[in-house]
């Protein structure tokens, strides 16, 4: 598999997100710019895709607790109450700006995926969504490249 097409798999990976997928190309030794442009498209992605997806999959787990697969449905109704918690705080108290630092913390637990969640779960209009994934998913990418060049940390 190629350099950009790996970089960019990795890049749509729930907690990897494009933050580690850089830090993944680089400690490869792949292409600077290269790396960027595949993790940053994976972000693009990520943040088009996931407020529109996310009703949809609400549905399928509400459906899904009527069957044998109820434990899955379980498992994301307790993803939900996580996200629901961690993320009270900065969105329902800042709106945007808090669901852009929010997906910005390169920590576990946080990034477009969780954000795409927050947004949904507190009700954030999908035209302030996506920037605030975008732009978050974008700045955590730079969060974790400066170290990785040895520029800061």
């Amino acid at each position: 598999m190629n350099e950009f097409l790996q970089v960019f798999l990795l890049s749509l990976v729930p907690t990897f997100e494009g933050r580690y997928a850089i830090v993944y190309g680089i400690g490869r030794g792949y292409s600077l710019w290269g790396t960027l442009l595949a993790a940053s498209l994976g972000v693009l992605l990520l943040s088009l895709a996931l407020p529109a997806v996310l009703p949809y999959i609400d549905r399928l787990m509400l459906w899904l607790e009527g069957t044998p697969l109820r434990k899955i449905a379980h498992l994301y109704l307790y993803y939900i109450e996580r996200v629901r918690k961690k993320a009270h705080s900065y969105v329902e108290k800042w709106g945007f700006w808090g669901l852009l630092i929010f997906v910005a913390v390169p920590l576990p637990g946080t990034g477009v995926w969780t954000g795409a969640l927050a947004a949904y779960i507190f009700e954030i209009k999908k035209g302030r969504t996506f920037p605030a994934l975008l732009l978050g998913g974008l700045l955590s990418m730079v969060i974790t490249l400066l170290p990785s060049l040895g520029i800061w940390g």
